[in-house]
């Protein structure tokens, strides 16, 4: 073919399979319907992954984590699991005085409670701290300050 100036068109460029040198002349990897049949999906699966050996099955191991929330201690007994016995339990509570229980000694002694009466908030729990200890164990899990 030439063009009315004499040169010569030329003609289209190579396909991709060309260039790269793939031989288009394999077999499809996945069934091509037939021409005029009409694809209805059965059978149609994508074609696999050539470029790596199918996975080896190997045995899975799964490793169970309990992450146990922070406990937040009052002056109550707290139902937790022991971190020093693993243990379900029930907190066993003592009572120590605290800061409270000093200023309170102290504010009735500026009140003129000199006489004995300024040692009574020794003799109230809700004013001392409290300890939470495992009944099995005897270790001290928390501890509550009032101030």
């Amino acid at each position: 073919m030439s063009a009315l100036s004499g040169v010569p068109v030329p003609s289209a460029p190579p396909s991709y399979e060309e260039t790269t040198g793939i031989n288009v002349s394999y077999p499809h990897p996945y069934p091509v319907p037939e021409p005029g049949q009409k694809p209805d999906g059965k059978g149609m699966n994508p074609p696999p992954y050539m470029g790596q050996p199918a996975p080896v099955n190997n045995p899975v191991t799964v490793q169970t984590v309990y992450v146990q929330q922070p406990v937040v201690f009052y002056d109550r007994p707290v139902q937790m699991c022991c971190p020093s016995c693993n243990q379900m339990i029930v907190t066993r509570l003592s009572y120590d005085s605290g800061a409270l229980t000093w200023l309170s000694c102290g504010g009735l002694c500026l009140l003129g409670c000199i006489a004995g009466c300024c040692l009574i908030p020794f003799c109230i729990d809700a004013l001392k701290d409290v300890d939470h200890t495992c009944p099995n164990c005897n270790a001290v899990i928390g501890s509550y300050k009032r101030l």
